[in-house]
């Protein structure tokens, strides 16, 4: 089995410990909605393009609405099977769905804002600095300040050509989940006050 399909598994544990209604770092998505977020993106093409494309998120967001009234057990064990046969996901999950369950993963962990990381398989940790990597390109495109990230296990990686630099120290999964969007990581910040709460600041969103 694959580094995502393992991801998998341990989140849909973690979510079924947790709850429906358990909050996650989407926002004001609760476990339900996000496991009904996974169901569309892997199981209604129809809908799942709105992810992707604004104008078509009004659709997605009401299938993914009416997703959410099944029973969360339900819900669960189509989230646990993975993408079913016909989908684009199913051929691609080891690649296209590692990112997606870890970092949905660590959404529904860390629900309540507090960064809990955890001793994570080396070969996860490698996975996640190369994928971050890709991430990073994007997530730091507007920073005012060149973005540096040091690992280590991983070594230094770079984002931007600007003088001034901010440097991000932690593990290779942490570091994943910043470039990702999230705020609740156990990350180090140094550089200068103002060009740090810049990077901080900076809309990592895809």
């Amino acid at each position: 089995m694959s580094l995502a399909h393992d991801e998998r598994l341990r989140l849909v544990d973690t979510m079924s410990s947790a709850g429906p209604d358990a909050p996650t770092l989407c926002g004001e998505w609760t476990v339900r909605d996000l496991a009904a977020h996974l169901v569309v993106r892997e199981r209604r093409p129809d809908a799942s393009v709105g992810i992707l494309l604004p104008p078509l998120a009004g659709y997605t967001q009401s299938v993914q609405n009416g997703v959410a009234t099944r029973p969360f057990d339900e819900l669960l064990d189509d989230v646990r099977s993975g993408p079913p046969i016909w989908s684009p996901f199913k051929v691609l999950d080891p690649v296209a769905n590692l990112g997606e369950m870890f970092v949905h993963h660590e959404d529904v962990r860390r629900g309540d804002g507090v960064a809990t990381p955890r001793d994570l398989d080396p070969r996860l940790e490698k996975a996640l600095w190369g994928l971050g990597g890709l991430m990073g390109r994007k997530a730091y495109r507007s920073a005012p300040v060149t973005v540096v990230w040091e690992s280590p296990e991983f070594g230094t990686r770079s984002f931007g050509s600007r003088s001034r630099r901010v440097i991000l120290r932690g593990p290779a999964s942490e570091l994943a989940l910043h470039a990702f969007g999230r705020d609740a990581v156990a990350l180090d910040f140094d550089g200068d006050e103002a060009d740090v709460a810049a990077v901080k600041a900076l809309d990592r969103s895809f």
